[in-house]
């Protein structure tokens, strides 16, 4: 049965919903790297009580036992995998991915440059022959539905190369969520095509791509203006008849500096709750920051872990 993630009809929120979806699921195990601040741990903490995953915390015993004190936390529960400091904890915590005693990664209170140099490490990292991604996975009060927005944290300037895999790693985590044929919209400042616009004619590729197969199972448009992508009104008065216009799935920036503003304007003006992981590695990252909230720290949990089944069950 595949994952409803449009507003459930009980008046809860949708992330909520994708939260009810996961009770009927096995808890995942989670290579937590460096949690060593009462924020991250938490976050961890929170999640395993929700039943989305079994936490083994990867770093500096001593600094994760000062904050779980901090946050009165009751570690007895929890296995403590101890690394002297922050690379060490990345780098322990992709090791037990690779021997297979996990199936996420979490980052703590490391930077995220140095967990992501454990995880592309040529000998010991988890690359594939993907390009790692970045997606917010957004729950906007004023869109009818789950939003995922890519990519707004690591590709700086993709190349198109960059943004077909960009593109398969949203629709393919978006398929992963349950959505048959998800719409994507891809992004830029006009609706035309114009050789004075790089993004225009990248989004014109795509769209081309996706008709030869390069890209697979989506419905894609583009370019497509903010406006255009959003309502189908906007798109109407453009004289654009599209079928992702006014309700597409996820949304492509043309890089990151739009991806990120973008994703920022939606949490702090329109009061969205963004959802961070990173596609395109062996395993899916989950990507928190310090300033999420409790409820996104555990959807982001929570959409990792309806990934992880999903790649379960692939042959």
């Amino acid at each position: 049965m595949g994952i409803d993630l449009t507003i459930p009809q009980t008046g809860t929120g949708k992330y909520e919903h994708l939260l009810w979806r996961c009770k009927s699921l096995s808890p995942v195990p989670t290579a937590v790297a460096h949690p060593c601040d009462v924020s991250s741990l938490s976050g961890a903490i929170e999640a395993a009580n929700e039943g989305l995953i079994e936490p083994l915390l990867v770093g500096p015993r001593s600094k994760i036992e000062a904050a779980a004190q901090s946050a009165d936390i009751d570690l007895k529960k929890f296995q403590v995998i101890d690394a002297p400091h922050s690379v060490a904890a990345a780098v322990k915590a992709v090791e037990l991915l690779r021997e297979a005693k996990a199936e996420l990664l979490m980052k703590g209170s490391l930077h995220t440059d140095e967990l992501m140099a454990a995880v592309v490490s040529r000998e010991g990292g988890m690359r594939t022959g993907r390009r790692i991604s970045h997606v917010f996975v957004m729950d906007v009060p004023t869109y009818h539905k789950v939003l995922i927005v890519t990519d707004g944290a690591i590709n700086i300037a993709p190349t198109l190369e960059d943004k077909v895999d960009i593109c398969q790693n949203a629709i393919d985590l978006a398929i992963s969520l349950g959505l048959e044929k998800p719409k994507v919209a891809i992004l830029a400042a006009v609706e035309t095509v114009t050789s004075k616009m790089p993004a225009t004619l990248d989004a014109a590729a795509l769209c081309k791509m996706a008709e030869r197969g390069q890209i697979k199972g989506a419905i894609i448009d583009g370019p497509l203006a903010f406006d255009n992508a959003i309502s189908k009104d906007a798109a109407k008065t453009k004289g654009i008849d599209s079928q992702v216009a006014g309700d597409p799935d996820i949304l492509l920036a043309p890089d990151l500096e739009a991806g990120n503003m973008l994703a920022k304007q939606l949490t702090f003006l329109a009061r969205a709750d963004s959802a961070g992981l990173v596609l395109g590695a062996r395993v899916p990252i989950i990507l928190t920051s310090r300033a999420d909230s409790v409820r996104s720290r555990i959807a982001s949990c929570a959409v990792a872990m309806l990934a992880a089944h999903a790649r379960r069950k692939k042959p």
